[in-house]
């Protein structure tokens, strides 16, 4: 069942997002146990994706409550997901020393999984969020570390602890992108790297546990690239696109989008250099802000990228060549009627599934989730209720009409076949649709208001020797390609 299920969730993952890139799997020891922790901020969405990419065997901890749900309680006991007994969810009539005996059963379960040279993931926030920076952590890791080496036999290999970068393009959107970047097992500093006795008195075993969160935590806020604000995350993420935009132009080169690594790296190299900036010359980094703010607000009124200050965007590319060219010679005879029917079948799901997310979904946090559990019944279902439909119209016209061949089992796989690929075109059509619309637009932007893209490519100019000049004597993250991308950092001497 947990294969069948794995298999299960890897389909669906591939089907919501349109890339599901994984990196540092080499970080992963190949032998013995360790935890997986990681920030929450995409609901059911951030344990699938780490139950499906782990290329070991992974047991969850999920706070109670979900064990109530219907399906997903069978599909929770199924992969061995433990349930965590939180305090602010601790139902009436229970009382806090039997809360606390349950989940000292849940601890030790999970503690026995990374015994057994198995790894467990836990989301020490304790809650799901859409903040661009980490709650507050609890100090259930360090509780369940140092539960795990008590239980270990003598002579085992000490458990790690294995950050994990989960990186959302889109969290909320269909066929958007995301990276799960598994990070090395975090040092843990020499007094907190022992196993305590089982009897330690409370004080000194809570502030080992403070102490090792922290430890945690500062490791976690660089691997997910932590900001306090929305506007601070996305001014660096404008920062990461014009100074790779920049270095292109310099080296009069056309770079292809980025992947969501390069990204990643990227964005780790100006929040590094932020950060350190920050201390180090406050003064400079908030007059840098300052003009960054109104470069991205011009661009913003602009509707363009950094990169298309340049260059516009093609208003043709592989896909689109060879689905014209298909079209060219079929456009009569074979897209119109699956794009039709696709249209009639998915349309009315569509609707439903919007609507359904806009009332369940109290934050954004758990609109992908919701997309993705319910548009995985629905759209079957509703592919399944059209063939049905189909076959049984078949059937009464064969009673009609004798001469009509009496086929209805074909004619109802070739409706669900048709649903089904008939969408997936119309997706296709409708993103190149809206490429090409804003290719054209961006044509049009620049044709019209040529003086002010003189004067944003000259702003980004200046933005980039002010970028310069900051990092200057910083070890940053990433290493600079010639053309303009950031690529890995350079191995250790001797590796």
């Amino acid at each position: 069942m947990r294969e069948l299920i794995q298999r299960l969730v890897h389909l669906l993952l591939r089907f919501f997002f349109r890339r599901v890139e994984v990196t540092g799997l080499e970080n992963i020891p190949d032998e013995g146990g360790g935890i997986l922790v990681s920030w929450h901020p995409n609901g059911m969405i951030d344990p699938a994706l780490m139950f499906e990419t782990f290329p070991r065997r992974v047991v969850f901890g999920a706070r109670h409550g979900l064990f109530s749900v219907p399906l997903l309680k069978q599909m929770l006991e199924a992969t061995d997901t433990v349930p965590i007994y939180r305090a602010q969810d601790r139902e009436r009539g229970t009382s806090e020393a039997d809360r606390r005996a349950a989940n000292a059963k849940s601890l030790n379960a999970l503690a026995d999984a990374i015994v057994g040279g198995g790894f467990s993931a836990l989301f020490p926030e304790g809650v799901s969020h859409d903040n661009p920076h980490l709650m507050e952590l609890k100090t259930g890791v360090a509780r369940f570390y140092y539960r795990a080496r008590q239980r270990s036999p003598e002579g085992a290999p000490k458990p790690v602890i294995l950050p994990v970068g989960l990186h959302y393009d889109e969290k909320r959107m269909f066929r958007s992108s995301v990276l799960v970047n598994y990070h090395p097992p975090i040092a843990i500093p020499p007094e907190l790297d022992v196993t305590p006795p089982e009897d330690e008195e409370d004080e000194p075993r809570r502030a080992r546990y403070r102490a090792l969160t922290e430890v945690v935590e500062r490791e976690l806020r660089e691997v997910v690239h932590a900001t306090e604000t929305w506007q601070l995350h996305f001014l660096m993420q404008r920062a990461r696109k014009l100074v790779r935009a920049e270095r292109a132009a310099r080296a009069d080169s056309q770079l292809e989008k980025p992947t969501m690594e390069e990204r990643a790296r990227g964005a780790l190299r100006v929040w590094t250099a932020y950060y350190a900036r920050r201390d180090s010359d406050p003064e400079a980094v908030e007059r840098l802000r300052a003009r960054l703010i109104e470069y991205d607000a011009d661009l913003r009124a602009l509707g363009m990228e950094d990169h298309e200050l340049d260059r516009p965007p093609r208003l043709l590319n592989a896909w689109l060549g060879l689905l014209l060219g298909l079209q060219a010679i079929l456009v009569y005879l074979f897209f119109p009627p699956l794009m039709i029917v696709g249209g009639i079948v998915n349309l009315p799901p569509a609707l439903l599934l919007l609507g359904i997310t806009r009332l369940a979904s109290k934050t954004k946090k758990d609109e992908a989730s919701i997309k993705l559990m319910a548009g995985a019944l629905l759209f079957p279902a509703t592919w399944l209720g059209a063939a049905a439909l189909a076959g049984w119209g078949h059937s009464v016209l064969h009673a009609m009409y004798p001469g009509i061949p009496d086929t209805f089992a074909l004619a109802g796989v070739v409706t669900f076949l048709l649903a089904f690929s008939g969408g997936a075109i119309s997706l296709r059509y409708l993103r190149l649709a809206r490429e090409t619309a804003r290719a054209v637009r961006v044509r049009l932007t620049r044709s019209a208001r040529r003086v002010t893209i003189a004067r944003l490519k000259v702003d980004r100019g200046e933005l980039f020797e002010a970028f310069e000049a900051l990092r200057e004597g910083l070890d940053l993250p990433g290493r600079v390609q010639p053309d303009g991308r950031v690529g890995p950092s350079l191995p250790p001497a001797g590796r």
